[in-house]
């Protein structure tokens, strides 16, 4: 377990018998990093003090900032990262500081709709649940998890992060860093899918989004203006499509009065 994510504090344990017990616990760290486009501060995020350079990658390119081509360098330091970018104008952008909730700045809006003619099988979503197990998160219980899942569900990447937006950014910038094409890859995530977790993908590329968790109805809404298909509530067995559900190969044949 990388000390990176965790800090173990001692804590008293009480139960209903009011017997106490003295033991420790590993709690999920977070630091504030500050991202700086063209010299100007743009964010300051709450963040796992992991992978920082993956998050200011994958925000730039979730938030429609600019696309990846257009970082010409990277350099981080202690809790600080900056980038270069070309044909931005950093003093457009309003800064924003961003903790486990979201308030998007103010760059693009909605992106193009997703031009895509990737199908996805069901299987490969419902064994790819398992990647959403993470061992931080079973010794914290404080933190999300992203993942990007290849066409025959096997793992191509994640990240944990005490944010659910910050675990996207950081698996999209890892994809963009490494080379990757995700117009072939779902992104699978535990979090709750709003809004702008729904634009994010989007303005990624990916064009099929899964959650175990609950959509929101400004996700599904956004998931239709964009293309892009959103599936909650996903497990092992069962998942609902909540929009554009023709990039899932599936019998089109069922009681639809059932759950």
């Amino acid at each position: 377990m990388r000390d990176d994510y965790t800090k173990t504090y001692p804590v008293t344990k009480v139960d209903r018998k009011k017997t106490a017990t003295c033991t420790s616990f590993s709690v999920a760290r977070e630091e504030n990093v500050e991202l700086y486009i063209n010299g100007s501060k743009i964010a300051s995020i709450l963040t796992s003090p992991v992978d920082i350079k993956e998050l200011a990658v994958g925000y730039v390119i979730c938030e429609g900032i600019a696309d990846f081509a257009d970082i010409t360098r990277i350099y981080e330091s202690k809790n600080r990262i900056d980038l270069e970018i070309v044909d931005v104008d950093s003093k457009s952008l309003s800064y924003e500081l961003r903790s486990s909730g979201y308030m998007g700045i103010s760059a693009k809006d909605y992106p193009t709709k997703i031009q895509s003619d990737v199908i996805f099988e069901p299987e490969s979503i419902f064994s790819s649940q398992k990647f959403l197990e993470s061992g931080i998160y079973r010794l914290t219980k404080g933190t999300h998890l992203a993942a990007l899942i290849n066409q025959n569900g096997e793992l191509v990447t994640q990240a944990v992060d005490i944010g659910r937006h910050n675990a996207i950014d950081k698996v999209i910038g890892y994809s963009r860093l490494a080379g990757l094409d995700v117009s072939s890859l779902y992104l699978l995530s535990t979090g709750r899918q709003s809004n702008g977790m729904v634009l994010k993908c989007s303005r990624s590329g990916v064009s099929l989004l899964v959650t175990k968790s609950a959509p929101l109805d400004s996700g599904i809404e956004t998931a239709k203006k964009t293309g892009l298909c959103l599936v909650g509530f996903a497990s092992e067995s069962r998942m609902y499509i909540f929009a554009n559900p023709e990039r899932i190969n599936f019998d089109d044949n069922t009681d639809k009065n059932k759950d």
